[in-house]
């Protein structure tokens, strides 16, 4: 289904970018909002995504899957924006009512609130593998790819992230429930 768009799009038919936009736009914010913990820069990363993926359509290779290649372009727009970041300060970073990134979720946040907030207090090597294998279902070698990296980098990455993890929700458990020693 993508390969007809993606060749609308190289075409330059507009409805068919539109399309795409609409179909990805979504998850790629929730993305970028791991990666840069901001909802401006994620905006802004997600607005600069797609204007590459625009651009650049004519050297996507037909065939190939097209979420890896997008996810390539919105990790390496995230870092550039970060790396810019440090002269910049944004006034939305501290507003605190912001509804730009409201998107549907059929989970209740709550359910995930203490994993959020443990995926945040992962450095970037870690926390950038772990939002892709686990929160948007890439596959090692696709990550290996979206980063490039080494498989094995990844591989121990995600390792890493996910005992970081388990210590941190863990240890969020405990201080929730100092009397809990988990016996019945």
């Amino acid at each position: 289904m993508d390969d007809i768009l993606l060749k609308r799009i190289q075409n330059k038919d507009k409805q068919a970018f539109e399309e795409l936009y609409q179909r990805y736009a979504g998850y790629a914010a929730r993305v970028a909002l791991a990666v840069t913990r901001s909802q401006a820069l994620a905006a802004d990363a997600v607005q600069e995504t797609f204007i590459r993926v625009y651009f650049n359509i004519g050297k996507f290779k037909p065939g190939y899957p097209f979420e890896p290649w997008l996810y390539r372009i919105l990790i390496n727009e995230c870092n550039r924006i970060m790396k810019r970041r440090s002269r910049v300060t944004y006034i939305s970073d501290y507003q605190i009512n912001q509804t730009d990134f409201a998107f549907e979720d059929h989970r209740p946040f709550e359910e995930y609130e203490e994993l959020y907030r443990a995926i945040e207090g992962l450095n970037d090597k870690l926390r950038i593998p772990i939002v892709l294998k686990y929160l948007k279902g890439f596959k090692e070698k696709e990550i290996a790819e979206i980063l490039s990296l080494n498989i094995n980098t990844v591989k121990s990455r995600l390792y890493k992230g996910r005992q970081k993890l388990k210590k941190a929700i863990a240890g969020s458990k405990k201080e929730r429930n100092p009397d809990d020693t988990g016996k019945i």
